[in-house]
């Protein structure tokens, strides 16, 4: 009996170097997003991702951004790109405009595959006559190392 504790125990001390390293592995996941609204014009755009590390090592990344505007003339559009080292950017943007009114928002995203997760979005909106008004959300994220 003493001998098989011995071996399980023995076992135990090899494995608990693994089971460490799996406790290690983690995730990160942010965003941000952001409306910028006046006399008639409004635009919002969203940036959301993540990335994740498992406990065999391998890693996974999404990322989803988008964006609207509306009134006057409108422009919205988004696009995510693969940065080859499996890091995901995106970017979103809308603007309205009705004459020298206008409303704007940007959303850029950063992810890099098993480490972490950036996001900021700018808005903006003016109106003539007045001063524009400004925003910026900054997030992040890490994956515990």
């Amino acid at each position: 009996m003493t001998k098989r504790l011995f071996a399980f125990a023995a076992i135990g001390l090899l494995l608990a170097p693994a089971f460490a390293e799996a406790q290690t592995r983690g995730s990160a996941t942010g965003g941000s997003a952001g409306s910028a609204a006046v006399g008639g014009t409004s635009a919002s755009t969203v940036g959301t991702g993540g990335t994740s590390t498992g406990a065999n090592g391998t890693t996974g990344s999404s990322l989803a951004t988008g964006g609207s505007a509306a009134g006057g003339k409108t422009m919205d559009r988004s696009h995510v790109n693969e940065t080859g080292n499996g890091g995901l950017n995106g970017q979103a943007k809308a603007m309205a405009h009705d004459g020298g009114t206008f409303s704007k928002s940007q959303t850029k995203t950063k992810v890099r595959d098993g480490e972490s997760v950036e996001s900021r979005t700018k808005t903006m909106s003016h109106e003539p006559g007045s001063k524009p008004v400004k925003s910026t959300t900054t997030t992040g994220s890490t994956v515990g190392q």
